[in-house]
């Protein structure tokens, strides 16, 4: 039995954990050059996830994550790992950050903040396909690294 049957969530979790770890607590430009592209990717889907299942794509973009999503090649890489429909998920939510993202991204009160997601109901159907295959892109995600994983850890014997 694979490492990563044994509960995806936690599987994935340690390797984002040492990630951040390593650089810091926080992916920034100054320490995205100590990470393989793989840690990149998988530290954006623990982003991702945590934003996304918290508050939708408008709280992601809100928080200041639109730019690393949107603007670099994330949605590419999440479907070399065999995430198609995330990928394509990921172009959408691109297409609606390219018209709303600046409106979404401007400091306001949490008031406002609130606001935000009835201002900008075409998330909503986003939100929800995230949602309602979190535990399956989840599940893949964790196949992936566990199949990969002299990409995102260093073995010691």
């Amino acid at each position: 039995m694979n490492a990563a049957s044994q509960g995806m969530d936690e599987f994935i979790q340690v390797f984002v954990d040492a990630i951040r770890q390593a650089i810091g607590g926080t992916l920034n430009g100054d320490n995205i050059g100590l990470l393989n592209s793989e840690q990149v990717t998988l530290l954006g889907y623990a982003m991702l996830r945590e934003e996304v299942m918290d508050g939708g794509f408008v709280q992601l973009i809100h928080n200041g994550y639109g730019p690393f999503f949107f603007r670099n090649p994330f949605a590419y890489a999440i479907k070399q790992w065999g995430l198609a429909d995330l990928s394509k998920l990921i172009y959408k939510a691109k297409k609606l950050y390219t018209k709303k993202g600046n409106e979404i991204e401007k400091d306001c009160t949490d008031e406002a903040f609130m606001a935000l997601f009835e201002q900008f109901p075409e998330f909503d159907a986003l939100d929800d396909i995230f949602v309602e295959n979190e535990e399956e892109w989840t599940e893949c995600v964790a196949q992936y690294v566990d199949e990969h994983i002299e990409n995102f850890a260093t073995i010691e014997k």
